[in-house]
């Protein structure tokens, strides 16, 4: 190949880029990882399926029937309280507040229940009034109730949690009931993946993620569903 004549002058753009070479290839290199980002991201699988809860027949502070089939096709979020708990209760109310305000901002579809562990006392009227004296108006978010069988049936038995008796203190003004702050991740339908604490910064982090990863599994399952019919 001939060599240039001596009074060859490259062109302007290719000056410009011989110039600005470690430039461009940097901003090519950032726009490639960007696009490439979504596919090298690892995205955690959904936890596991611990076990399933069982069949259970119980009611909401609206009245309203809850069974398996109520929240069957959700996902969903469990706590355990009583209304008139004097330690731990409005601490795993709260951390219950911020993650169904997490959800709704990002509008995710997932439930919350708050199952009380005195349903001797907290009738649905009783947990209608908590739920009003809280501020708690979201339709995704119920509290529930049953006898007093059934609660422990469901608690012991179901999400496999501790339920202690009443304890009143020395003066009997107050009393307690020992139980779980864990808040409980289930499936759509009724596996339970996993407990998680309510610390905002581990737990509630944890669970929020969670969610959304059982949420997708499920997504994906009825798309194969739904192309084998």
């Amino acid at each position: 190949m001939a060599a240039p004549p001596p009074d060859f002058i490259p062109s302007r753009g290719l000056a410009w880029l011989r110039k600005y070479i470690w430039i461009v290839a940097a901003v090519l290199g950032i726009i490639t990882i960007t696009a490439l980002r979504p596919m090298l991201r690892r995205v955690p699988e959904p936890p596991a399926v611990l076990y399933v809860l069982p069949d259970y027949a119980l009611v909401d502070h609206q009245g309203r029937s809850f069974v398996p089939e109520t929240l069957r096709g959700k996902v969903w979020v469990a706590g355990f309280v009583f209304t008139s708990c004097p330690s731990t209760c409005p601490a795993v109310t709260r951390a219950m507040g911020e993650l169904r305000d997490r959800f709704d901002r990002m509008d995710l579809d997932v439930e919350m229940v708050s199952f009380t562990v005195d349903p001797e006392h907290d009738t649905p009227e009783v947990l209608g009034a908590y739920a009003e004296q809280a501020n708690i108006t979201s339709e995704r978010w119920r509290f529930v109730t049953g006898s007093p069988a059934q609660i422990r049936d469901l608690v012991r038995d179901g999400f496999k949690l501790g339920i202690g008796e009443r304890e009143a203190d020395p003066k009997g003004a107050m009393y307690d009931i020992a139980h779980s702050t864990k808040l409980a991740l289930v499936d759509t339908k009724g596996g339970v993946r996993g407990f998680y604490d309510i610390e905002p910064d581990a737990g509630l982090d944890e669970i929020y993620h969670r969610a959304q990863h059982v949420m997708a599994e499920a997504a994906r399952a009825r798309r194969t569903e739904e192309r084998g019919q």
